[in-house]
This record gives structure tokens, C-alpha cells and sequence, in this order.
């Protein structure tokens, strides 16, 4: 479908795969592309064109499971295939389409809807942001092995959306590089810029968040770890006299005059329990036990 819109009657082509009508060469291209894209380049006649493809959306459970905007750009055409709209869930299409309507060219339309396109994914990283609130307190509150699945989680879904962002980062610079940004008013690139710019921060300042409970995680694991390694060392240690007096007298050798004691095995318990508990004593003064007959308080890291 053609239509020419804007007060200069520029034109915006939207074609899609599913009805197409006649044999095009450059959407049959188009359409073979499975993964970003970027071209920029000034024709002969000095025309500055910008092609590409990139994922816009992202199923963050399924590789394959993902969506592509196809587009090529000048300054009186504005070329698309199968325009999302429909998917984008945050977006109110009809006031789009109007402001869209109003822009002078085609690089003011294309910015415009790449803004809002830019919104949507906001909407989307704000939710982002909710389930790392809540992971940030269940680290306290629940502290768990099964923490590490959440966290580990949230890192992966951080890198597709920084990936999702690489593209449009890269597209923005690419219209900079043939200044085709000049066609347009500044205020609509700076808006588009600046949405892009926001998202890239928040996503910086996430994965920032997120480097910081991986390291508390570390933290608090090998604190956790030393703690387990002391408490079976003190056990082990504790519990020597036992060992060691029971290998004594479970020897089966002929003269053991300890067999004939009348009160031997009343003897035997108390020095057993004696030296356990003089070793343990030994052990608690020289700091060696710390904690380990405490339990862990609910909502604290260590105690």
C-alpha cells in the first residue's frame, strides 16, 4: 500500500508479505533477513538512504520466538513491511498515526514512530524493574539456593533487552553519520535520541544492581561455606576423645587390664565426656566456634 501524507506529501510504502501483488526484488531481499541489519549510503544524486532490519520484540523463554521491522528511509520515502503496529500492546496507534500525519518528511514520520516504538519498550523495562525490586528483597527475606535461578534470570533477560537496544543505539548513529538528522526538526531527533539514551542508562544502572547481588550472592555463600567447613571441623575435633578411647578399648588384645575394672565403664564414660567437653571448651575460648550453635535469624544475611 502507497499513500502520501505530511504537508509536503511524502511517501510512506507499506508493504506486506502476505499480499504481495507483483515480483520485488528488494523486499524478497528484505524478507531473507533473520538477524539485524544496517546500511547507510548517499546515492549518486545525493540522496541519503538508511536500510535496516532489527528485533524489536523479544520472547525472553524462546530463541526463535522473536519479531522483525523492516524499513528503508530517505528523505521524501519511508518504506515498511508488515509495521507492527498491531503488536505493540503500550501504543495508542490512532494518536500515532496523527502525529505521523503532521510530519513534514519521511525521516520525521520514521523518528516519530521509532520513538513511540522506544516508549513501548520502556513500558517493558519498568516492569523489568518491578521483578528486580521484589528479587532484591526476597535476597533478604528468602534467601535461598533457588535465589540464584531468579537472579541468574533476571541477568539473562538484562542482556536480551541491552541487545535489543544495540540496533536501534546503531541506527541512530547511522543517521548522524550521513546527517540525515538535518532533514527533520531537531526537537523530534533529540525526543528519539533521548529515549534511547534513557533506556541504555536504566539498563546500565540494572545490570550495575544486578553485578551487586551476584557479588553479595558470593559473598554470602562463602561466608556460608567457611561456616559449614568450621562446624564439621569442630564436630570432627570434638568428638576425638570418643573416637580415640573407643579404638582403645575395642582392641582385642589378652592383657588388657582395663577389662577386669569393676567400675571401668562408668570410668570410661566420665573420661570420655570429660575430655570432649575440656576440647570443646578449648576450642569455644580460642574463638574457634563462632556461631555455630546459633541459628540463622529470618531476614538476615549472616546471623
Amino acid at each position: 500500500m502507497e499513500k502520501y501524507i505530511g504537508p509536503n506529501k511524502w511517501k510512506w510504502v507499506q508493504y506486506n508479505k502476505n499480499n504481495r501483488t507483483s515480483d520485488n526484488k528488494w523486499l524478497d531481499r528484505v524478507l531473507k533477513r533473520r538477524t539485524n541489519f544496517l546500511r547507510v549510503k548517499i546515492l549518486d544524486n545525493g540522496e541519503k538512504v538508511v536500510e535496516g532490519t532489527f528485533v524489536y520484540k523479544q520472547n525472553f523463554n524462546e530463541e526463535r520466538d522473536y519479531q522483525l521491522f523492516h524499513y528503508y528511509v530517505t528523505e521524501n520515502q519511508w518504506i515498511t513491511v508488515d509495521l507492527p503496529l498491531a503488536t505493540l500492546k503500550h501504543i495508542d496507534t490512532e494518536f500515532l498515526l496523527r502525529q505521523i500525519e503532521k510530519a513534514e518528511n519521511a525521516v520525521e514520520g520514521f523518528l516519530i514512530f521509532l520513538g513511540e516504538l522506544l516508549n513501548e519498550m520502556l513500558v517493558e523495562i519498568d516492569q523489568f524493574e518491578d521483578a528486580l525490586r521484589t528479587l532484591l528483597w526476597d535476597i533478604r527475606e528468602k534467601n535461598k539456593t533457588s535465589i540464584l535461578d531468579k537472579i541468574f534470570t533476571c541477568r539473562h533477560e538484562l542482556l536480551l533487552w541491552k541487545n535489543l537496544l544495540i540496533p536501534i543505539t546503531e541506527l541512530k548513529m547511522g543517521i548522524e553519520e550521513i546527517n540525515l538528522n538535518e532533514s527533520c526538526r531537531e526537537d523530534i531527533f533529540r525526543c528519539t535520541s533521548k529515549r534511547i539514551d534513557r533506556a541504555l542508562v536504566l539498563l546500565n544502572e540494572y545490570e550495575h544492581e544486578l553485578d551487586s547481588i551476584i557479588n553479595l550472592e558470593e559473598v554470602i555463600s562463602s561466608y556460608r561455606g567457611n561456616e559449614i567447613m568450621k562446624t564439621l571441623t569442630v564436630i570432627t575435633t570434638a568428638f576425638t576423645p570418643i573416637m580415640a578411647f573407643g579404638a582403645l578399648w575395642g582392641m582385642n588384645f589378652k592383657h588388657m587390664p582395663e577389662l577386669e575394672w569393676k567400675f571401668g565403664y562408668p570410668l570410661s564414660l566420665l573420661l570420655i565426656g570429660v575430655s570432649t567437653l575440656l576440647l570443646y571448651g578449648y576450642l569455644k575460648a580460642k574463638g574457634w566456634t563462632g556461631d555455630l550453635l546459633k541459628g540463622k535469624k529470618k531476614g538476615s544475611f549472616f546471623k
